[in-house]
């Protein structure tokens, strides 16, 4: 079969409804059964939904959409970036990828012309070859023109047919840092990057799942941050994309792209340069704010902008970066005509400088309706520290799980050395000394809690190393933020019958020990409820929160996978993106509360019998005992977000940055001041950020 429309075939699959006609002489009866989309396509559309979601939020913290955004437009740079325009079009030529459904294929003429973002969107859909460089200058947009063309790209995959959407490609946007093409492929580092970034892809067969739909271009790429990695590896990882099997656009500075040129192509691409705003959009974005007559410092600006193009100020607003400043910083009507003062702001790098200096104040004073929880003054002071930490790490990545590694550990350790000495070492020692009576137990018993809570401060001083996030048990623990993720209802089920299976042996065995005080049979499941609750761990995602354990571990090996991909595949319909936030969240609340319910059910194993053949006391002291014990190794010890939350509490009394710096984050992120990709945080922008770090 072959042809388009309600009965197209694209490789092996077929996409529409079917119609079956039966009858006999004059009588015709025609029955249309809809076929559900393919397992690949049903992840597809989840991808889509989930990234949609992701990016309607992200694009309202960046601002992207409201107030209005600032027009993009482009054109082929002439730059020495690529070949060629022909080798992009394929006019007369086999194409590599076929238009889109809805759109044309794109010719010579079309890209000499240029355009805005609906030009745009129509290049990236109808390009044969699949490929584009998105350049510019510092600060020209070109992320937020990335951001809006991911939405546009969306919004025509929602509002295609669904025959034709399995046709059309889910845009995924993310960096470049962290990938090294000496040892992964294109395909196999971006299956990875999406089985961190979307609980969908999570699991052992998610990430084959991820690999699939890049083989199959069900998936394009949209990568930025290609000027932020060193010549040699941005030299690689050109070269290893050219053969990548989805639509791609890469995102750069033109300098650096120019310099990757020299050394590196990336075949059958065009590069398209972002231009800088005229004049005229960045008064009428500048005016947009006032509903009535503008004050005549704002109209001596725009007057300014569009009659001496040729000006310092004229030149510094022609990036959308300055605009947003200007609109932010002077936000209540304050002197923005100052701007215009030639002889303070005689060059561009001085108003640009002058607007980067001010960003920070500008977000964080008090305005009707929005009262900052810090003071500008603090808020300053903790961006430009963070700032200098990674331009010493040559980072623009702020991945929070780093923050234990920027003071040293000692004092930390020390905390959790005494905390763990008095909380853990006190009742264990009380225990023995209730079981023998003899004055060896405190001889013996105090160095013992010494040693285990110099133990436990070692091991929570290892979380100062950088780590990446699923080492310290994010993505192989626990591989979302939702109880439901783990505790699935497969996990519930098996866990459930464990602990009726065992709790039946033990009623069943226990009136073969030894003696006439023999359990009662509530007694015996009572005694083995922790079994159930571990076993629905270990055949969900929490099994290396009980790795270790004594009697609580069965099943937390490798050789339990297959057990524990059957029972615990998480619904399609909880599929979400992982953010910062999220992966807070994940390890100050689910992670570390059942860290320490853990240290319960190890409490609950042995206590109760202890109880019932020794006494009541004895058995109290050692549940409380064994509860400290082991609730404190599996819980707040070996927990990311706690190490973080000590060390925002030192970097308080050392540098004077708030106590609650996730919070913090959080808030600057709302102001505008820094963005998420992925689980990590950005500065809004590279030269804030160094503007932030030269700063004193």
């Amino acid at each position: 079969m072959s042809g388009h429309g309600p009965g197209e075939v694209t490789g092996n699959s077929f996409h529409g409804p079917v119609a079956f006609q039966t009858g006999a002489h004059s009588t015709l009866n025609v029955n249309h059964y809809a076929v559900p989309p393919s397992p690949l396509e049903a992840s597809a559309n989840e991808l889509a939904r989930v990234v949609g979601a992701q990016w309607d939020e992200e694009a309202q913290w960046r601002r992207l959409l409201v107030p209005a955004p600032l027009p993009v437009r482009w054109r082929v740079t002439n730059r020495k970036v690529t070949d060629r325009v022909a080798g992009a079009t394929a006019e007369g030529r086999r194409a590599r990828f076929a238009p889109l459904p809805g759109l044309a294929a794109v010719t010579r003429e079309q890209l000499r012309r240029g355009g805005g973002l609906d030009e745009l969107h129509a290049v990236y859909g109808g390009l044969a070859s699949g490929r584009i460089f998105l350049v510019g200058s510092p600060a020209a947009g070109k992320s937020a023109a990335a951001a809006l063309l991911l939405l546009d790209a969306l919004r025509h995959r929602a509002d295609a047919a669904p025959q034709d959407k399995a046709r059309i490609p889910v845009p995924v946007l993310l960096t470049l840092d962290g990938w090294d093409p000496a040892r992964e492929s294109p395909t196999e580092w971006a299956a990875g990057w999406l089985s961190r970034q979307y609980t969908l892809f999570q699991g052992r067969g998610g990430r084959e799942r991820a690999r699939r739909l890049l083989k199959s271009g069900r998936i394009a790429l949209f990568l930025d941050g290609l000027d932020e990695v060193g010549g040699k590896l941005r030299n690689a990882m050109v070269s290893a994309l050219e053969q990548a099997p989805f639509r791609l656009i890469l995102i750069s500075r033109a300098k650096e792209a120019v310099l990757t040129a020299k050394w590196a192509g990336l075949g059958g691409a065009v590069a398209l340069e972002i231009l800088p705003l005229v004049p005229s959009d960045a008064a009428e974005y500048l005016l947009d704010k006032f509903r009535e007559q503008p004050p005549p410092a704002w109209r001596a600006l725009t007057e300014r902008l569009l009659h001496e193009p040729e000006s310092a100020v004229a030149k510094a607003l022609a990036s959308p970066l300055a605009v947003t400043l200007v609109r932010d910083v002077y936000a209540d009507g304050g002197p923005v005509d100052e701007l215009l003062d030639d002889s303070r702001f005689a060059t561009r790098e001085a108003i640009e400088d002058h607007l980067l200096d001010c960003a920070v104040v500008a977000a964080y004073t008090p305005r009707p309706g929005d009262r900052p929880r810090w003071s500008p003054e603090t808020a300053e002071r903790t961006l430009r520290y963070i700032a200098r930490r990674l331009s010493q790490d040559n980072s623009y990545d702020l991945p929070w799980w780093h923050i234990p590694g920027w003071t040293h550990p000692r004092p930390r350790a020390l905390a959790v050395w005494a905390a763990v000495t008095v909380v853990c070492g006190v009742p264990s020692i009380v225990l023995v000394w209730m079981l023998t009576h003899s004055v060896y137990t405190w001889l013996i018993g105090i160095p013992s809690a010494l040693v285990g809570g110099w133990a436990a401060g070692d091991r929570f001083t290892e979380l100062s190393d950088p780590q990446r996030l699923e080492s310290a048990g994010w993505r192989d623990t626990l591989e979302s933020a939702g109880w439901r993720d783990i505790f699935t209802r497969g996990a519930v089920v098996s866990g459930v019958v464990e602990w009726l299976a065992t709790g039946t042996l033990a009623t069943l065995t226990s009136p073969l020990l030894p003696g006439n005080n023999t359990p009662p049979a509530w007694l015996c499941y009572l005694t083995t409820l922790p079994l159930g609750f571990t076993g629905a761990l270990v055949t969900g995602r929490g099994y290396r929160i009980v790795a270790g354990t004594p009697f609580l571990s069965a099943g937390a090996g490798s050789w339990y996978d297959d057990v524990r991909e059957f029972y615990s595949r998480p619904p399609v319909a909880d599929t979400r993106s992982i953010g910062p936030r999220e992966a807070w969240r994940h390890h100050i609340g689910l992670r570390l509360v059942l860290g320490l319910l853990t240290g319960l059910a190890a409490a609950l194993l042995t206590a109760p019998l202890l109880a019932w053949w020794v006494g009541l006391g004895t058995g109290l002291v050692s549940g409380v005992s064994t509860a400290l014990v082991v609730g404190v190794m599996t819980g707040p010890v070996g927990n990311l977000a706690v190490a973080t939350a000590l060390t925002a509490v030192q970097l308080s009394t050392e540098e004077g940055t708030p106590v609650r710096l996730m919070g913090f984050l959080e808030d600057a992120r709302r102001r505008n001041l820094l963005r998420a990709t992925g689980p990590v945080y950005q500065f809004r922008h590279a030269r804030l950020q160094k503007r932030l770090a030269a700063r004193e």
